[in-house]
This record gives C-alpha cells, structure tokens and sequence, in this order.
C-alpha cells in the first residue's frame, strides 16, 4: 500500500457573530462582535481530510500569510502518515522565520490537521491513538471578557451560574472586581483572574495580596513581559497560585517555566504552541515536573477539540477554557457547547471526534 502525501492544504477563515451578557469588549486593542477563527484543512491522496486549527484572532491575517505563502508549499506532495517526521521536516527549514509567532501558529494547525487526519486514517480518535481514552468529558470554565465594572460583571456570574457554570474565568485588571465576583457567586464556584500581564513585579504583589479575598484557584500572567519567569517568582506565595504559558512560544520553551517554583500551572494552548505534538510534550513535562495542566482554550473551532483530547490523555487537567459568548452558529452542531452542568463531552468519533458543519463553514467564511 502506497503512503499517503498531501495533495491539498486549505486556509478557511470563519467569523462567527457572537453575544454576550456583558458590555462590549475585545482584546488587541479591538472590541470584538464576531468570533474569529482560521481553520486548516488538509486533505490527502488517500482522500481523508484533516482539520486543525492556528491562532488566532487579530493576528489570522498574518499567521494565514505565513501558511498559504512560507509554511504550506513545503509540505505539498510529501508524505503525511508520519507526524513526527512530517513536522520536524518544516520545523527545521522555518526556524530562521520564528519559533514563535505566525509560522509557529501556522504549524501548529498542519500539525492538529495531521492528527486528526492519522485518527480517521484508523478509525479512533486522537486519545485513543495515543493509548488514553474512555473520559467522557470534563468540566468547562467560562472565560470572560473584560466587564470593567461591577454590576456588570455580578450580573454576568450569576447568568453563567444559572445555567450551569461550575467555574470562571475573569479578565479584569482591577482585584476589587474579582472580589465582587466571588461575592456574586458565592463561595462553591471556582474564580480565576486572567490579567493578561498588566502589572509590574511590584505592582502584581500588591494586587496579589488584595485578590486574597477572592479566594481564586489561580492568577494568571501576573506580570509584564510574560517571559518574566524571575518576576513571576517574586509574586507566588503572596496569595493565589499562579499559572501561565499561554504566549509561551513551543515545547522548549516551557522547560524554564516547568523548573520555575512560581508556577503552580502550565498553561499550554494549542494552536500557538506547536498543536498536538508539543502539547503532548508539554504535558509530559509537566508530570515530571509536578506541575498541573490548565489549557489555554478560548476556541470553538478544532483547537478547542483538539484540547478536549488532550483532557483525554491526561486525566489531571481538571477543567478545559470556554470561550464564555454565544455563537450564532456552533462550529461541530453544539457537541462542543457545556451541558447544563457545565460539562464539555470528549468527542469519541475518529481523530479529533468531529467534523465542522459544512453549512457553517460556507455561510460564514470570510471573502
């Protein structure tokens, strides 16, 4: 039997409208009304087609560029059943180009689209292939954007709670509205405060220190830059853990923050960090380490599935990130929506569980 190469790779860009309980709110900079996201197809001669999905957001412009243009021609009519071999191949040749930033993002996706792909070519999902599955799911928690003030952000808790949220995340600057949070909630709920590395080292202390009342599970990039690993030291222990390593930029690169003392969680994401290959070395890094896994997932596309896999193999990720709006259209028909408590199913089908809805990827692809 002839191996398969691949004959195709597809650059999709979805923008999804969105609402939200709270006012509007965005990140980069923008207020954001839809959803955005760039979903990589990749189809092989056996005619198995992959999904996989590369960050992200205000940068899909450029990390498309780098896809279509840099990353995808080298990859064109090569051989796709050996994963490893098949992105050391582009990993070693792009180098020059960044091991972070929109060649990394456009990596990461090829390398969920060829999981996905291996996954269908044998008939089980990706935590199946990998000797892990049979968890059914595991609990969401909602991720917010920025309220900026009180009310707003208590009424958007108790509206989560209602329909069966176990745990938020917020994205506020101010420790004062976490707190407010927590009285909004009650004490049951798990609260975490994402602050996108908005403090100084001095200043994160002091913020540390008055998030006490909050009682969160976790702080999350507490300083500026986010490769302040020192910085990050000097603030653990003051009040909650700390977690980080969404904007880490690949596998090596989490290798400081597994040594670090500061952290009690990795923070790996996905479509940024090298897609499924790094995350499972991340992850295996982590157990070595003792440190706990808290994916970065604010995704409804194949990120988001791919995710759900890796809760799969490894059963100490506790909760999986949500982006806390409401599409117009889900991307997978609903299957990766919360239930009414709050659980996000671990598709079963082969590779990543499902495929997009070909409706939704026509009715809102981007010209």
């Amino acid at each position: 039997m002839s191996t398969a190469t691949v004959e195709k790779i597809e650059a999709i860009q979805l923008d999804i409208p969105f609402s939200q309980y709270g006012p509007p709110a965005g990140f980069g900079g923008t207020n954001w009304t839809t959803a955005n996201y760039l979903i990589v197809a990749v189809t092989a001669s056996d005619g198995i087609v992959g999904y996989g999905e590369a960050f992200g957001y205000n940068a899909i412009p450029a990390t498309r560029a780098a896809l279509e243009k840099t990353v995808a021609p080298l990859l064109l009519g090569k051989p796709c059943e050996n994963i490893g071999a098949c992105m050391a191949a582009l990993e070693k040749p792009l180098h020059i180009f960044g091991r972070s930033g929109p060649v990394q993002y456009a990596l990461s996706g090829l390398d969920i689209a060829l999981w996905d792909m291996a996954g269908k070519r044998a008939g089980i999902s990706v935590a199946r292939m990998l000797g892990h599955g049979g968890r059914g799911g595991v609990r969401a928690y909602a991720s917010l954007l920025k309220a900026g003030e009180a009310k707003p952000l208590q009424k958007v808790c108790v509206a989560l709670a209602e329909e069966g949220h176990t745990a938020i995340k917020l994205h506020e600057t101010e420790p004062g509205l976490a707190i407010a949070a927590r009285e909004a909630l009650g004490p049951a709920a798990d609260l975490m405060l994402d602050v996108n590395c908005a403090w100084d080292v001095p200043g994160a202390r002091e913020a540390a220190g008055r998030l006490v009342p909050a009682r969160l599970k976790w702080l999350e990039e507490p300083v500026w830059p986010p490769e302040n690993v020192a910085g990050l030291l000097q603030v653990s222990g003051i009040g909650p853990e700390i977690a980080a390593g969404e904007n880490c930029a690949n596998a090596v690169a989490f290798d400081e923050l597994a040594s670090s003392a500061a952290l009690a969680y990795l923070q790996p994401s996905v479509t940024k960090v090298g897609g499924i290959s790094a995350f499972l070395r991340i992850g295996h890094l982590a157990a070595v380490r003792g440190k706990r896994l808290a994916p970065h997932s604010p995704y409804f596309g194949p990120g988001l599935l791919a995710t759900l896999q890796m809760a799969a193999v490894f059963a100490d990720i506790e909760m999986v990130e949500y982006f806390g709006v409401r599409l117009e259209a889900p991307i997978f028909g609903g299957i990766e929506l919360p239930d009414d408590r709050g659980i996000l199913a671990i598709p079963d089908g082969p590779g990543l569980g499902a495929d997009p809805d070909p409706d939704v990827m026509r009715r809102y692809r981007a010209n």
